[in-house]
């Protein structure tokens, strides 16, 4: 069973790297097989989806950064507070782009760890925001 501080380090390698940088080798290594992420705006998602989405947020924001704000664990869940921005440069979601980077937006994840790697991740997240920069 992996320590707390373990299942930190993976929540923020997901972020940083996964969506950050889009390492989607990573979503395997870290996230369990039968992986389920709950977004607001898409819905329930596997691995492979989760990787798909993070591809298309790279292509259309391929500058996108998130910055770590809070991240604290206890027990089997850590909980992420993110911040991440981006300039609009490739079409997405059927909005051309606007070629300007918009008002940061701002989430919070929990993610759930079994035999140390992600279940289950749950995230809430400012949609509202994200679609004003778009258009």
């Amino acid at each position: 069973m992996a320590t707390t501080q373990e299942n930190i380090v993976v929540s923020r390698r997901l972020i940083e790297d996964g969506f950050g940088k889009g390492h989607l080798d990573l979503i395997d290594e870290v996230c369990a097989e039968q992986y389920v992420d709950h977004d607001p705006l898409l819905g329930d998602r596997g691995r492979e989806d989760v990787k798909q989405t993070i591809a298309g947020y790279r292509e259309a924001f391929p500058d996108l950064a998130f910055t770590i704000e809070d991240i604290v664990a206890a027990d089997d869940k850590v909980v992420v507070r993110w911040r991440a921005e981006g300039t609009f440069e490739n079409q997405f979601m059927g909005q051309e782009p606007t070629g300007e980077k918009g008002e940061p937006v701002e989430g919070i994840g929990i993610d759930r760890f079994e035999n140390g790697k992600v279940a289950e991740s749950w995230g809430q997240w400012d949609t509202t925001r994200f679609m004003r920069n778009i258009g």
